[in-house]
């Protein structure tokens, strides 16, 4: 068991065969599984392991309404205290901002019931001024950075 973590034995998945994509073209259409194919590889901030492999996100949690340019992401915390759950918000967020056209508009939530304070974590990684506060904070930045190096890879 490591100490200090707060789900020290997370349940660990396969990770699915997947092609990697370049950059999306801003004028390509956009769908679910592109998106997916982005993010599923974003280490968790806790552990060695992907969003995907810990099934936080799965292509079923990514809905492209290419008409309205909206991209929802609902992500499931492996725990319901989960303290890195914004941690994951932000990294999602980066990654997005990073790789899709900027007239998108991303909105990234916890899947309903899936943590204590659901509502003040949707509110948090959804509030332009609170993304940009929490990402001038050098840990928090860093953090994140770690997190999309390693998905990278």
């Amino acid at each position: 068991m490591t100490l200090g973590l707060i789900n020290a034995n997370p349940v660990v998945h396969a990770k699915k065969e997947r092609i990697a994509h370049p950059p999306h073209p801003h004028d390509a259409a956009v769908d679910p599984l592109d998106v997916y194919d982005f993010v599923r590889d974003i280490r968790d901030p806790e552990h060695p392991y992907s969003l995907e492999q810990l099934s936080v996100l799965s292509e079923e949690s990514i809905t492209v309404d290419e008409k309205l340019r909206h991209i929802l992401i609902t992500f499931t915390p492996t725990i319901q205290h989960c303290t890195m759950t914004t941690v994951i918000g932000l990294c999602l967020r980066e990654k997005l901002k990073n790789c899709f056209p900027p007239n998108f508009k991303v909105d990234i939530k916890v899947a309903p019931g899936s943590h204590a304070d659901e509502e003040s974590v949707n509110k948090q990684l959804n509030d332009k001024e609170r993304v940009a506060a929490a990402m001038e904070n050098p840990n928090l930045r860093q953090l994140v950075d770690e997190c999309l190096c390693s998905s990278e890879l």
